[in-house]
């Protein structure tokens, strides 16, 4: 009976993970624009699932600061603003500054060569789709290039607050980004130079290319 009930609790869970993760695309693919409402009843009918694992998942999103609960209605997909995408580059620049302050160097020495050709690899795709100016490519790519990236730090709380921010600053940089006619060349695409300079141990040229990232984002929505 105990071994049912965890089976039952780990499918739930995993189903829970896969809705919020589905929805998270959807907001960051713009096809969830940002104030959109919706019911638990809605997602869990378009899913063809109970309503349990839909109220978990956005209630995980909500945690994330992905969408807002509306008393008595449902939720709602947030609302960035300008100074909200300031302060997240800011907060990231600073983490980021404070890892390579303290320890980055054995951070990469400690580092397994498979960990840093998978970095290489997610480089390479995320460059390729940036140069391409692919927005729908760039974003799954990019995002999972910063998550290998900020796990070699070892530390799940960072690699956890990055890894939101950097979602929360694509959902307010997208639908700018749409409105753009061509965005060929226009995304920052330094992917590849960044992993070989961490693979060199270059920590200087590592922290020139974030800065210059960190800059190119702020410039591209302003």
């Amino acid at each position: 009976m105990a071994a049912g009930g965890d089976s039952t609790v780990i499918r739930r869970s995993t189903l829970r993970q896969q809705i919020a993760d589905a929805l998270r695309d959807e907001v960051l693919a713009g096809r969830l624009p940002c104030g959109h409402p919706f019911t638990v009843k809605e997602i869990a009918e378009q899913y063809g699932v109970s309503a349990t694992p839909v109220r978990e998942a956005l209630l995980d999103l909500c945690a994330q600061g992905l969408l807002d609960v509306e008393q008595h209605r449902g939720f709602k997909v947030h609302a960035f603003t300008a100074d909200d995408f300031r302060a997240m580059v800011e907060a990231r620049t600073l983490v980021i500054e404070g890892i390579f302050r303290s320890g980055a160097e054995e951070a990469l020495a400690a580092t397994p060569a498979e960990v840093l050709i998978s970095i290489r690899r997610r480089a390479d795709e995320a460059e390729r789709a940036a140069r391409a100016g692919d927005l729908d490519v760039l974003i799954g790519y990019d995002l999972r290039f910063w998550r290998e990236l900020g796990n070699i730090v070892n530390n799940a709380y960072i690699s956890d607050f990055l890894d939101r921010i950097r979602v929360q600053t694509w959902m307010y940089a997208v639908p700018l980004l749409r409105r753009a006619p061509d965005l060929t060349n226009r995304l920052w695409h330094g992917h590849c130079a960044l992993a070989d300079s961490l693979v060199r141990r270059d920590l200087s040229t590592a922290q020139r290319l974030i800065a210059e990232y960190n800059a190119h984002a702020l410039a591209l929505v302003r």
